[in-house]
């Protein structure tokens, strides 16, 4: 009798979880639907900016001005009922414009913490090669860590805590390249790219009287952000397909054209982003498909070739590819 008791226990608790992963599937639906209202064509991306939001992590879109980085951005942060701002990188920021920084009161001489626009769930750094290198890496400890130290005070950023960083390629004029450190706090790097002629068309269309994001309703907060990722963090990855996740960040490590190959810190985005992956696929486990989906946006951008003048920007994506093809698929 106790024994049966127990199964009986087990299997309602294996229910009631499932019924709550499948709440928390359809709040990424519905978010997924809402984003598609104003950012059309572009299922791809959308799909993995949100994976990256649930898998704890930030994002870095780089394309050429005016294909929709900054709107997918607005869209993501309306569509969540939660604190959100916008940094506009310029050469003359400074890094406590970003962090914030300690006031003196006159009137009640003392000090006061007055925090930076760091301080939101979801914060968009519009143009973040177009600032030094000094203020880009005001964004290390609050980008891998989730706080902001000033005068040796530490003070912890809200959670979740989400930056969505774009920037333009580093042929245009008054970028600056973002150094390692900092390209590798990025989970993913996605381009859009230009939109197909129909989903242009109906972009322009969309736009003739209004814009949709004037529109746009939240549809989740950021309690039920938290709970999805929680819920991404539980999806299994079984021994095999976390081997075959190293042997691809591995190879990147002694590739003849790399110079410096993927770091564990790569290895353990890539998993986490094949668990919010699989989540967002409805599914519990983790498959090779989802290792090849997520290697290129999320090792791409982590590695540096080695200077050779036939080398271009893309280059990196194609020798991720060729080493992800180069592996062997586990069963």
């Amino acid at each position: 009798m106790g024994r049966f008791m127990k199964e009986n226990q087990f299997a309602n608790l294996a229910r009631s979880r499932e019924d709550e992963n499948e709440e928390l599937r359809l709040i990424f639906s519905r978010l997924e639907e809402n984003i598609h209202r104003v950012i059309i064509g572009k299922e791809e991306v959308v799909r993995l900016v949100l994976v990256a939001l649930i898998s704890q992590g930030h994002v870095l879109l780089e394309d050429v001005p005016g294909v929709g980085k900054t709107t997918l951005a607005k869209s993501i942060a309306k569509s969540i009922s939660a604190t959100f701002s916008r940094i506009q990188f310029t050469p003359d920021l400074l890094p406590s414009d970003i962090t914030g920084s300690t006031v003196y009161s006159p009137k009640e001489e003392k000090f006061f913490w007055s925090p930076g626009p760091l301080f939101a769930n979801i914060v968009l750094t519009d143009e973040i090669n177009r600032t030094s290198p000094r203020t880009q890496s005001a964004l290390l400890e609050a980008m891998e860590e989730g706080q902001v130290t000033v005068n040796r005070t530490t003070h912890p950023l809200p959670a979740p805590f989400f930056v969505i960083a774009t920037q333009n390629p580093y042929e245009l004029h008054g970028t600056f390249p973002l150094p390692e450190g900092q390209t590798d706090r990025f989970l993913a790097s996605l381009s859009i790219g230009m939109p197909n002629r129909p989903s242009e068309q109906k972009l322009v269309r969309d736009q003739l009287v209004t814009h949709p994001l004037a529109n746009l309703e939240p549809v989740t907060d950021a309690a039920e952000i938290t709970r999805l990722q929680t819920a991404a963090r539980q999806v299994t990855v079984a021994d095999n397909i976390l081997g075959y996740a190293l042997d691809i960040t591995e190879a990147t490590r002694s590739h003849a054209d790399i110079a410096m190959g993927a770091s564990p810190r790569a290895t353990v985005a890539l998993v986490h982003t094949c668990q919010g992956l699989a989540f967002a696929e409805g599914r519990s486990y983790v498959i090779p498909d989802d290792v090849q989906r997520a290697a290129i946006p999320v090792l791409a951008h982590r590695v540096v070739l080695k200077r050779r003048p036939s080398f271009q920007s893309d280059d990196a994506v194609r020798i991720i590819s060729g080493i992800v093809r180069s592996r062997r698929v586990p069963v």
